[in-house]
């Protein structure tokens, strides 16, 4: 099976450790079956005793006694050893093999376009980086193993039952198999049940994990009750999945468990009759009494280890999606990378573009030189955040080209590429790290002075008079910060590498219109050269851009300065109409109440 051989793929470097503990639960399962035989010895020649041939008295081997109790200390002890260091190498070849997999998934997760974490919830991501690996260790680290050791215990006794008595061996195995019929209807029943149960989880933890990052929305619309209904409902879905994937093997579990234990009323019923017969001896009929457990175990732990196997090939499916898991957008052979930094010339070449069915873009073309500022207007789900993110290359056009300084973006190697392009967006996300971190993010090599200086030219001297300055520690997502405070400590970021093109989305929007002067001041002076591409909904934000676009149903419906804009008296004029009546009206009832 697939999931078998990638498990061995990735015990690589750990194999012979691995393999060495395999033989070892063979050693192990084999020294199950040699206290019996010597306590059978102890008991036929040292407490019955021998008949003499020659004077026909009974012997008892006394001296026999206690060699015999230390060689069964000896094995004992050896057989804990054997047990312990059969453990140790299990759960460090599986440890290593589960740090290797993660390593390489989040690698890979972090190589994903945006359409693989459009398909893919957090929470059931969560969940495979989670619960589903270390369901995979454990079958790694002890099924497998347990399997085998089940597989070679009940071979190794039934050899030593046969070398005893053929008959007696063969009517203890009468019941094997309905044994095995009993596990195999199992293992297929329960296939599907632990699917479903592993699919119920991620729902249940993708509704948890959305709902503490949305703790606040929760709380602003007061629907902590429809939360907690939604999660009960997630949590019952659970549930009821989990008893029916163990309800499945409660209704197996009698039968497999009464078969076990018919093991032991089997020896003293056939065992007694063939000892009354002579045909065995007190010390070997106490020997296979004593080494039942060693034929029933195996069979009665069969069940509860294939009910496991099947959570195991679950889990393994889904992490196994995640761990070759391709990305769509990728370097090409002949893609260009540069330790230089880029002109910035930025053209968009008859670019088509669509979410699914949902057409954004229709043959767009436009072209900005090189230290040109570019906004872009238009009203919601017009395609603004999407022009931005085909720049970035999250994701590809499906006909026409996005150029930079004259080659496709798709011919730019991607960390050139980005590493070239600072972006501050409207939904700010801030890491739980100090705020210099925050600042110095994409640029570890910043002084501290150089982070002081972004933070002054993105207004954010505020940090100042945080309790640690520079070394306090932000919250989740910038938790205890207002929202123009962390937008502001985001364009500090995105100025912090120097970009020959930067990306603002909306990114002024919670800042008052004086600290919004103060940054366009500031972007205005910047003290490299810079191609900026301004998202807003504000005309005093885009007034003075070199170019101003006006996006609507997939096409560029205007384009030119502020001044060529009013006197076409299209969208831009309206919303230049609508702001400044807003902008009047506000002063005048500020007049009025003064």
């Amino acid at each position: 099976m697939f999931q078998l051989k990638w498990i061995w793929a990735n015990l690589k470097g750990n194999r012979i450790e691995y393999v060495l503990m395999l033989l070892l639960a063979v050693v192990l399962a084999c020294m199950f079956t040699i206290n019996p035989q010597l306590l059978s010895g102890i008991i036929d020649n040292v407490f019955v005793g021998t008949v003499d041939p020659e004077t026909g008295e009974t012997v008892q081997h006394l001296e026999m006694l206690i060699p015999s109790l230390l060689l069964v200390g000896l094995v004992t002890l050896l057989r804990t050893s054997v047990n312990y260091t059969m453990i140790m190498l299990g759960d460090h070849s599986s440890l290593s093999m589960l740090t290797r997999i993660r390593t390489k998934i989040y690698a890979n997760l972090q190589a994903q376009d945006m359409r693989f974490y459009d398909q893919n919830r957090t929470g059931d991501l969560m969940t495979r980086l989670t619960g589903d690996m270390d369901l995979v260790r454990h079958a790694t680290a002890y099924i497998f193993r347990q399997l085998l050791v089940c597989f070679i215990m009940f071979t190794a006794t039934t050899i030593y039952f046969f070398s005893v008595h053929i008959g007696f061996t063969l009517c203890m195995l009468a019941v094997t198999p309905l044994m095995l019929i009993f596990t195999t209807s199992f293992s297929k029943a329960a296939r599907p049940k632990y699917q479903r149960n592993r699919e119920t989880l991620a729902a249940l933890n993708t509704h948890a994990q959305e709902n503490i990052a949305g703790n606040h929305v929760v709380k602003a619309f007061a629907r902590e009750d429809y939360e907690i209904r939604k999660f009960a409902e997630k949590n019952q879905e659970f549930h009821d999945s989990n008893i029916d994937a163990s309800f499945t093997w409660l209704r197996y579990f009698p039968f497999i468990e009464g078969i076990a234990y018919s093991f032991g009323l089997m020896v003293v019923l056939v065992g007694g009759i063939f000892m009354i017969n002579g045909e065995l001896t007190a010390g070997q009929l106490l020997s296979f009494y004593y080494l039942t457990w060693t034929l029933s175990d195996p069979m009665r732990q069969l069940g509860s280890l294939l009910n496991d196997l099947q959570r195991f090939f679950a889990s393994a499916s889904k992490v196994i999606e995640v761990y070759y898991s391709k990305p769509y957008i990728v370097d090409r052979d002949d893609a260009v990378s540069s330790d230089g930094r880029m002109r910035g010339e930025i053209e968009f070449s008859d670019v088509c573009f669509s979410y699914g069915q949902t057409k954004v873009f229709d043959h767009v073309s436009f072209k900005i030189r090189p230290g040109e500022t570019l906004a872009i207007m238009g009203a919601t789900g017009s395609g603004k955040t999407t022009l931005a993110n085909l720049i970035l290359r999250f994701y590809d056009v499906q006909s026409g080209e996005v150029r930079i300084d004259g080659r496709s973006v798709k011919r730019w190697s991607l960390n050139t590429l980005r590493s070239n392009i600072g972006v501050a967006t409207q939904d700010v996300f801030l890491f739980s790290d100090t705020v210099e971190g925050n600042i110095a993010y994409g640029n570890n090599d910043l002084s501290f002075d150089e982070v002081k200086e972004f933070a002054r030219m993105a207004d954010a001297d505020f940090v100042e008079g945080m309790p640690e300055g520079y070394d306090t520690i932000i919250g989740e997502r910038g938790v205890g910060l207002s929202g123009g405070q962390r937008q502001r400590l985001a364009l500090a970021r995105a100025l912090a590498i120097r970009p020959p093109i930067l990306i603002l989305d909306d990114t002024t929007s919670a800042v008052d219109l004086e600290t919004e002067r103060y940054i366009q001041n500031e972007l205005d002076h910047l003290p490299f050269s810079c191609t900026k591409i301004i998202i807003a909904q504000r005309i005093s934000s885009v007034k003075d851009a070199d170019h101003i676009m006006i996006l609507r149903n997939g096409k560029i419906d205007e384009m030119g300065t502020h001044e060529e804009l009013l006197s076409n008296k299209g969208y831009y004029y309206e919303i230049f109409n609508l702001q400044n009546d807003s902008m009047a009206l506000s002063s005048n009832k500020e007049g009025g109440e003064q």
